[in-house]
């Protein structure tokens, strides 16, 4: 099962849940595509025993054989290739390894070459799995290294730490999952995005259901939102201040049994939910 813990917004509770919900769960992973700013690691403090540097394929021409017939950069939808006087020029940053240009070439005139975007690191939380990538300074596409972090998982119990926002990183995280629990706060900006992320998930046609973080502070529009889309609230974490005394110090609150029941439940439900959508 592989289970992607999202939020339409940064900053509600999403690494407070997902890292949570693994360490209640026996045999699971979690995999922290939040690339480009990973902490689920301070919640989880792994041991790291691997780690493997990321790179993507990008063409590197071979001026000798190249004629410039443009084929390549006629192709490529993100201009990362050019003819320009009688140069053709790549341009690494903008190229999406799509393979296109390879294709297309009639004098195989184009070498592949590769592109550092990242690392992959890999280890244990007590008998938890951990993966983490981490996008390497000033990189701009973090779908890529996301797909690495990806092939990590495992055929019991994935939980995939995923980017905040909308975007294609998060798209990256979500698709080909069982389920999207998406985090949320009881405020009109947690109502906002949230509503985002909902139209982002019914695109990919994955089940769903929401955890509202910091209930009992804000307003209840969530909990009518919900209600009005029939969306299950599968959880609610209370605003409390132990809780956040736990989270500012970077301790797990499953460690103690109530929560760890909780957490447990939750899973639960999202389990009976993601068969329930299988069978139909």
């Amino acid at each position: 099962m592989i289970i992607s813990v999202a939020s339409g917004k940064g900053g509600t509770g999403k690494t407070t849940v997902s890292t949570n919900l693994a360490y209640s769960v026996q045999d699971a992973t979690i995999l922290d595509c939040d690339v480009e700013a990973p902490n689920a690691h301070l919640f989880l403090k792994p041991v790291i025993k691997d780690v493997v540097k990321a790179h993507v394929t990008i063409p590197k021409v071979d001026e000798k054989i190249c004629n410039l017939c443009k084929k390549c950069m006629d192709i490529c939808q993100f201009s990362a290739i050019a003819v320009i006087g009688k140069s053709l020029l790549v341009f690494p940053e903008l190229c999406h390894s799509c393979m296109g240009c390879f294709e297309v070439c009639p004098e195989d005139a184009l070498i592949k070459d590769k592109r550092l975007i990242g690392s992959v690191e890999s280890g244990k939380s007590e008998d938890l799995n951990f993966i983490k990538g981490i996008l390497k300074t000033g990189e701009s596409m973090s779908p890529p290294l996301i797909k690495r972090v990806r092939e990590h998982q495992r055929k019991k119990v994935n939980i995939i730490d995923a980017p905040p926002g909308t975007s294609c990183p998060v798209i990256a995280s979500m698709t080909g999952a069982d389920f999207v629990l998406m985090v949320t706060e009881p405020t009109p900006f947690g109502m906002h995005d949230l509503k985002l992320a909902v139209e982002a998930v019914k695109l990919l046609n994955i089940p769903y259901g929401i955890v509202i973080n910091r209930s009992g502070k804000g307003d209840n529009e969530v909990n009518k939102y919900a209600e009005k889309e029939n969306i299950p609230v599968l959880m609610e974490i209370p605003f409390d201040r132990k809780i956040a005394e736990l989270y500012s110090n970077g301790e797990i609150l499953a460690k103690e049994p109530v929560w760890k029941r909780k957490f447990k439940d939750l899973f639960n439900k999202i389990s009976k939910l993601a068969e329930k959508e299988a069978a139909i």
